[in-house]
């Protein structure tokens, strides 16, 4: 963990020179805290480029899905930073100024298609985006956070591919039969 990491390990872990890190970051501390926002940058990135206003709603929900499971089995490493964050009460995610400016846009963008999924009667009237984005990642993070306690526990291997893709389709039946329930 963060704690036990010395800054020595991390710049040959990292072919970095240590006199460069504490240059640019000062302390372990602010190195974590950049490696964090570098991790949030990536993914966010990456969700712009799935042009999810230029689908039919429904689509634009199972894309989201299908991205967000399939960016966490990608990066594992993401996973394990939210672990550590987690560990230390967020401490560093509050100290960011970054961060909160650059996850404000998938909850909007995720807004909008609820809004237009709402309108056309496709959806169920006013789900919250922020509640559904959570939603969605804790059902990705959840599975994948755990698969070795809960195949473990459940005597099955759900690493499996077929396990994982049954997974995939189990959260988007769930997240879709939910906005869908009640609807118009």
């Amino acid at each position: 963990g963060l704690g036990g990491a010395r800054v020595d390990r991390i710049a040959a872990a990292a072919g970095a020179n240590k006199r460069m890190l504490y240059y640019y970051f000062g302390n372990k501390e602010a190195l974590f805290t950049a490696v964090l926002e570098a991790a949030y940058e990536s993914i966010r990135a990456a969700e712009t480029r799935l042009s999810l206003l230029d689908v039919p709603p429904d689509e634009g929900i199972r894309r989201m899905i299908a991205f967000t499971w399939n960016y966490y089995l990608a990066h594992p490493e993401f996973l394990t930073l939210l672990n550590s964050e987690n560990l230390h009460e967020a401490r560093h995610l509050k100290v960011s100024p970054k961060i909160r400016t650059m996850n404000s846009p998938v909850i909007a963008t995720l807004g909008e298609i609820l809004r237009r999924g709402g309108r056309l009667g496709v959806f169920r009237a006013n789900p919250h985006p922020l509640q559904l984005y959570i939603s969605i990642a804790g059902l990705s993070y959840f599975f994948l956070s755990n698969n070795d306690t809960l195949s473990a526990v459940f005597d099955r291997d759900l690493a499996r591919p077929a396990a994982r893709r049954d997974r995939l389709a189990h959260m988007t039946d769930l997240v879709l039969g939910y906005l869908r329930h009640g609807r118009g």
